[in-house]
């Protein structure tokens, strides 16, 4: 679905936090191909970050240093989400009215 003319938001950003686009003609690409498997991995890595902040809020005796350290891993899964959920949007064809 990429054009020539169109550009792929990356799921990592520069080493200054700026973000990457990726620019080709195909989706199958080498590059496009890692940027999907790493989609993937991001993707797991929220689930399995979810299951965990649900169990610390589930235990009324978890301190203060679990409930910031699951806040914090949820906060950054919740932003390489983003980042997933805007980039895939953008390569939704956009329809004529």
């Amino acid at each position: 679905m990429s054009t020539a003319d169109s550009l792929r938001l990356l799921p990592w950003t520069t080493p200054e936090g700026k973000p990457c686009y990726l620019s080709t003609d195909s989706d199958d690409s080498r590059l496009s191909r890692l940027a999907d498997d790493l989609e993937e991995a991001q993707l797991d890595s929220g689930e399995q970050v979810l299951a965990g902040a649900r169990a610390v809020l589930s235990d009324p005796k978890a301190g203060e240093r679990a409930v910031r350290f699951s806040l914090t891993r949820a906060t950054e899964c919740l932003a390489d989400l983003l980042r997933i959920a805007v980039s895939r949007g953008e390569r939704i064809p956009r329809r004529e009215p």
